[in-house]
């Protein structure tokens, strides 16, 4: 399905807002928020919940292994809010044992989330010496085998999220994809760099128009959408069934609503919007806890202004919330220049 760019926004806000059928369960829209390690919790997930416009929320990473512990275990994050509505909530999770895996996922369906999502795209070093995220996509027969112990464990909705692979070779990733695909993946979400690559260079949009062709499931794009114009491009590029977002969503998780038009942000948004989410991490984490997610949020967020790195550098030198909240109220005093895209070398 290809967007029409001569009439950009309203003809975006439009394509966003179009259903799309996954497994037999209808989504919303085309918009959704990446999953996210550590930065897509409980308290983040309520503060885009609260402007709407998303298709889909996607959870943090969570380790298969820590799954069975339940609700409540934040280093494994496995959690969610009393009234967060599962239904529109997919969990991602990694790991390297099919059977692990398998049994992780039954416990994720029996809990009401809408779906499951294979962790085949962390290319993070810890991640990748424990054979999991990125690192599967070596032994893509160990892949193979994930996908398919899922999809006979549970009925909901099997997500993939994967990258090109170690090689820049998008035969590679179409081989891959295909195989996802024969394994019960009922949707895939596709990042079109090579795992060694920690967004040094701009991710290969065209790969994820090949992947798209090679399957008949909704491909979801991802990688480097930083403002309207991108997200029109990559699905007019590409013919991707919708978009997947990060780093911007990090940035502004009003986002989603702005662009389906579902909420119009005020003049005041940067400011209420740190401050909310300062009250709902210290909700549902302990206090330490709580400042660390702070403060690797805080890193996108400034990169909205230009002078951001001051307002950076601030919040890293506050010992607790209540100066956390002292900074950002001292920061937004004098109305600071917003910038209109994101600073990228805050966004590393």
């Amino acid at each position: 399905m290809m967007l029409d760019t001569s009439n950009t926004t309203d003809t975006l806000s439009d394509f966003l807002r179009r259903p799309l059928t996954v497994r037999g369960r209808e989504i919303p829209g085309r918009l959704f928020l990446a999953p996210l390690s550590k930065l897509g919790n409980t308290a983040f997930r309520e503060q885009v919940a609260g402007y709407g416009g998303y298709g889909l929320l996607f959870s943090e990473m969570c380790w298969a292994r820590s799954v069975p512990c339940g609700n409540g275990h934040d280093q494994g994050g496995f959690m969610w809010r009393e009234d967060e509505d599962l239904g529109e909530l997919v969990c991602q999770i990694f790991g390297n044992d099919p059977e692990a895996m398998g049994r992780a996922a039954a416990i994720i369906q029996r809990e009401g989330f809408f779906g499951v999502d294979i962790n085949f795209g962390c290319s993070v070093a810890a991640v990748c010496r424990k054979q999991c995220g990125a690192a599967l996509l070596r032994t893509p027969d160990i892949a193979e085998a994930i996908v398919a112990a899922i999809r006979k464990a549970v009925d909901i909705p099997v997500f993939v999220k994967f990258r090109t692979g170690w090689e820049d070779r998008p035969d590679h990733a179409v081989a891959l994809a295909r195989r996802f695909e024969a394994a019960g993946a009922d949707a895939l979400t596709f990042h079109p760099r090579v795992a060694p690559d920690r967004r040094t260079r701009p991710p290969k949009w065209a790969y994820i128009g090949e992947v798209k062709s090679a399957v008949s499931i909704p491909v979801f794009g991802n990688g480097d959408v930083f403002d309207r114009a991108d997200c029109a491009r990559m699905i007019a590029t590409t013919g991707c069934d919708g978009v997947a977002l990060g780093r911007l969503a990090l940035a502004k998780p009003w986002v989603f609503g702005e662009w389906t038009g579902a909420f119009t942000p005020d003049a005041d948004i940067y400011r209420t919007c740190a401050r909310q989410l300062t009250r709902r991490l210290e909700r549902y984490y302990q206090r330490t806890t709580a400042l660390r997610r702070f403060m690797r949020y805080a890193a996108y967020f400034s990169a909205n202004f230009l002078y951001g790195h001051t307002l950076y550098a601030r919040l890293h030198r506050a010992q607790d919330m209540d100066a956390v909240r002292d900074t950002l109220e001292r920061f937004f005093d004098i109305a600071p220049e917003v910038v209109k895209r994101p600073n990228m070398n805050r966004f590393r």
